[in-house]
């Protein structure tokens, strides 16, 4: 009883039915943080190193501000989506509750910092490095 079957399920005991949804949504999100993150990383490679104000100059270009936001927002999204899945299978009692609201406000407070960073960099002048203008 209740561990699905027909009775279960009409007892209202049986799967609630949000299982696949989640199960979509973690693997878009890291089919996203793949090429979001591979796009940094080949990004980053080809910049030259230890070079500061290009990566400034890199990262003030509208679309690859876009891109970085983009890839904030998926990770932490997916960051959220994984830990909430441990922590409904692993954290009992009243702590639970605790645990996945100090989880919403981390997930969601890290988006919207790295987010406020990068359109800080996007939109702030871009500085002339040695020998510039």
């Amino acid at each position: 009883m209740g561990d699905g079957s027909h009775l279960g399920k009409v007892r209202g005991l049986g799967s609630s039915g949000h299982g696949s949804q989640h199960w979509l949504q973690q693997r878009l999100t890291a089919l996203g943080n793949i090429l979001l993150v591979g796009f940094l990383f080949v990004s980053l490679i080809r910049l030259p190193l230890g070079d500061h104000a290009a990566v400034l100059r890199w990262a003030s270009n509208p679309m690859v501000a876009l891109a970085l936001i983009l890839m904030v927002v998926s990770v932490f999204w997916h960051l959220r989506l994984g830990l909430t899945v441990l922590i409904e299978d692993y954290v009992h009692g009243p702590i639970r509750l605790l645990a996945l609201v100090l989880l919403n406000f981390y997930a969601i407070g890290g988006a919207a910092y790295g987010i406020f960073t990068i359109a800080r960099i996007a939109l702030a002048p871009v500085v002339a490095g040695p020998g510039g203008m």
